[in-house]
């Protein structure tokens, strides 16, 4: 499996880096973006430096670099995960405006109809930041807020970390045991009604 990754200076390096590793362990080629803020994010957010989330990838991408293989619609690839996503990038995906490598391969994912999946760090919502949602959803795209399950009964920042990455991969259908699985626990006995 081939995949573009990219990563936008939105808060939540720590997803992104950790999706890299979980891709990189399951066999997954991946094709890295950075952009600026993402290198910055990076460097706030982690222990790691730009250099070594690079070196997790199989191939890495400068955002200015419009002429990599991967802006072109007949480079294959089997998908596209923007972690973080920030709603600057959002929205130029939204309305096609490829500035860069990271916005130019999303809409490279859409009109090549393969699977794209924003993972879009943002609290709160506007009704701007919601219309581009639901319009990027309606055109194809995943748009994947990163929230916590308290069902798993996560210990630690990782245990969270890995869930949220657990169901990113999940949207790519990749194979994995990342996370704990809801179980239905419900019981299903029969209740006859109380006689009034």
């Amino acid at each position: 499996m081939r995949l573009v990754v990219a990563m936008t200076g939105a808060t939540g390096a720590p997803i992104g880096v950790r999706l890299l590793e979980v891709l990189g362990e399951l066999g997954v080629e991946t094709h890295l973006i950075l952009s600026d803020w993402a290198r910055a994010t990076i460097k706030l957010e982690t222990d790691r430096s730009v250099n070594d989330v690079r070196r997790l990838a199989s191939h890495s991408y400068s955002a200015r670099d419009l002429a990599a293989g991967i802006s072109s619609g007949s480079f294959r690839t089997d998908g596209m995960v923007i972690c973080p996503c920030s709603m600057k990038t959002l929205s130029a995906i939204r309305i096609g405006y490829s500035d860069n490598l990271i916005t130019r391969a999303a809409d490279v994912a859409l009109k090549e109809r393969r699977r794209l999946v924003l993972v879009a760090r943002e609290a709160p919502l506007s009704a701007i930041h919601l219309e581009n949602m639901l319009f990027l959803t309606r055109a194809g795209a995943v748009v994947f807020p990163p929230t916590v399950s308290y069902y798993a009964r996560p210990a630690s920042v990782e245990e969270m970390t890995d869930y949220l990455v657990g169901r990113v991969v999940d949207q790519l259908g990749i194979e994995h045991d990342l996370i704990k699985r809801w179980k239905d626990h419900t019981n299903h006995e029969r209740h006859e009604p109380r006689s009034a």
